[in-house]
């Protein structure tokens, strides 16, 4: 028998496995099981009010038996006192006092029995508190975690995002149009230096006219070695 419950467990915890795969957004659905814990809670808050309430209309009632107790057998002892001070009938006195030590016996009683049922009640009423301090406590961590998992959530999608961006970049082909733009910008450059050299030769006849006129005379270059020789004593 124990093992038919096992294998209908296992059956139910793979189907909610399965329903929660399915979940289009998990953190939607947490956060309204997270509101139904605070419905949970709030109905158990309420029940552990009626309990206590409960409890303290026992303890009150049962104090109270217990001072009519005492008064019935104060009455009691007066009835007495007045018999014994002559102002009462001995039969008359001693019928009233029973009479009061009756009520006084059942007032005890009864203050017993609500002394039992008050501690009965003090006792669930205690243990409903654990219940919700627990559910209170369990609320509280689940809210937490659920602040971390969006946190996470939110993460985890960036760099999903991200990394398939990158996964989408070809960097072969990016490095080949890269190199392909390199040469070419080299065969630019190699163009430009080219007719740069061009336009220094294509000057023609009238720059060597102009060359030849800005040339130093020969007559003074002369002249100028002469007079170096002469201050060096050097002969001519």
């Amino acid at each position: 028998m124990a093992s038919v419950f096992q294998r209908i467990f296992k059956v139910g915890q793979s189907e909610a496995h399965s329903i929660v795969d399915k979940l289009e957004d998990p953190i939607k659905m947490t956060e309204q099981g997270i509101r139904d814990l605070k419905g949970d809670l709030k109905q158990a808050m309420t029940s552990l009010a009626q309990v206590k309430a409960s409890a303290i209309r026992l303890k009150k009632d049962a104090d109270d038996q217990k001072k009519l107790a005492q008064d019935y057998e104060r009455k009691a002892m007066l009835l007495l006192q007045k018999m014994q001070g002559g102002d009462l009938d001995k039969a008359e006195a001693e019928r009233l006092a029973t009479e009061a030590l009756s009520r006084k016996e059942e007032s005890v009683k009864r203050g017993a029995t609500l002394q039992k049922e008050y501690k009965q009640q003090q006792n669930m009423a205690d243990q409903l508190q654990t219940k919700v301090d627990n559910l209170k406590q369990t609320t509280a961590r689940y809210e937490n975690e659920l602040v971390t998992l969006k946190a996470r959530a939110r993460t985890a999608a960036s760099m999903r995002k991200i990394n398939q961006q990158l996964s989408s970049i070809d960097s072969s082909s990016t490095i080949a149009m890269l190199e392909k733009m390199k040469n070419k910008v080299e065969e630019e450059e190699s163009l430009a230096e080219a007719y740069g050299e061009l336009s220094d030769t294509s000057g023609g006849v009238d720059d060597e006219i102009e060359k030849a006129l800005q040339a130093p005379s020969s007559t003074q270059t002369s002249d100028s070695l002469a007079a170096l020789k002469q201050k060096m004593g050097i002969d001519g």
